[in-house]
């Protein structure tokens, strides 16, 4: 029975993305709201990778990481925001197997290579404010290199193993998925297959990336605000205190979306709810992260203006 069973699976060769659910003018209004999120995006971290470049004084560990940020964050709303603007309008709303697949990859990956590098930049500024005197010790050219390189190879094989274990599930004639995106939860709803062991895997890989790199972030940050605390001037605190705040509400959006989305073990959630905060971490969160971590910077502002001046 096991052999006829899979005999009688048909298996497909595209997905047809249903996006949205609603009238035509509200898909034009979201569309141009998504397109000019997406044009800022990526103008905002182009900025920041070259301005951080192109100026001596911003080649410090802190600011070589943000560049990287601003990089993978290029990619990622990329990898999503595209074919998502192209379903918004298009009848034709069709991915292939292999797009979709590789569309998942990417997500995956580089949504992981994130909290990398995010749990790094913590570790990063709780060495800067927590033990200043080591700092240029401990963050060398070589540990900048290293720890870089660990975020994007590591972010690289995490995205293995969910997309291998999807890409082997079987799909039957129903081809619909209820997304703008291939994410993993419609995907899984769509298979005909026993999706348990599938599951099961996903979820504790994410709950080992998601849940480590969020804690080691907020330690860090929870120990600098206690640094913060027994420094004497009221400025110092508030200036301090200002940009760890703009920090934690990025980090707080992010891994909060996330870990709500992909840290549980069943996948029943309403669709509409699941692409509601899909879309806060795919496209509202990569420009939060470019105007928060750089654009309130006073240090990065002071760059820019010197490279404006010189130009």
């Amino acid at each position: 029975s096991f052999f006829q069973d899979m005999t009688n699976v048909t298996e497909i060769p595209e997905f047809r993305l249903l996006g949205f659910h609603s009238n035509p003018y509200c898909q034009i209004l979201l569309f141009t709201v998504i397109l000019v999120i997406y044009i800022l995006t990526i103008l905002g971290n182009i900025i920041i990778i070259s301005v951080v470049t192109l100026e001596p004084q911003l080649h410090s560990p802190m600011y070589k990481f943000l560049k990287n940020l601003s990089f993978l964050e290029v990619c990622y709303s990329t990898a999503i925001v595209p074919k998502m603007l192209d379903i918004l309008l298009s009848k034709r709303k069709n991915i292939s197997f292999s797009g979709c697949m590789a569309q998942l990859y990417c997500f995956i990956s580089l949504g992981a290579t994130e909290c990398y590098l995010l749990a790094v930049m913590a570790y990063d500024r709780f060495l800067a404010v927590c033990e200043p005197l080591h700092y240029g010790v401990a963050v060398t050219a070589r540990s900048y290199t290293r720890l870089t390189l660990g975020s994007w190879i590591t972010g690289v094989f995490t995205g293995l193993l969910p997309c291998l274990m999807v890409s082997r599930l079987h799909f039957c004639s129903d081809n619909l998925i209820d997304h703008f995106f291939c994410d993993i939860s419609p995907l899984l709803k769509l298979s005909c297959s026993d999706t348990t062991v599938t599951e099961a895997v996903i979820f504790i890989l994410s709950l080992l990336v998601l849940s480590s790199c969020f804690l080691l972030t907020l330690l860090s940050y929870l120990l600098i605000i206690l640094s913060i605390l027994k420094i004497p001037s009221a400025s110092g605190k508030r200036v301090t205190f200002s940009t760890c705040s703009s920090h934690l509400m990025v980090i707080t959006i992010y891994y909060g979306a996330m870990i709500s989305m992909y840290v549980r073990p069943t996948y029943n959630q309403s669709s509409e709810l699941n692409k509601a905060v899909s879309v806060l971490y795919t496209v509202v969160t990569p420009l939060l992260n470019s105007v928060i971590y750089s654009m309130r910077n006073k240090a990065f502002k002071k760059a820019l203006e010197n490279i404006v001046n010189r130009h």
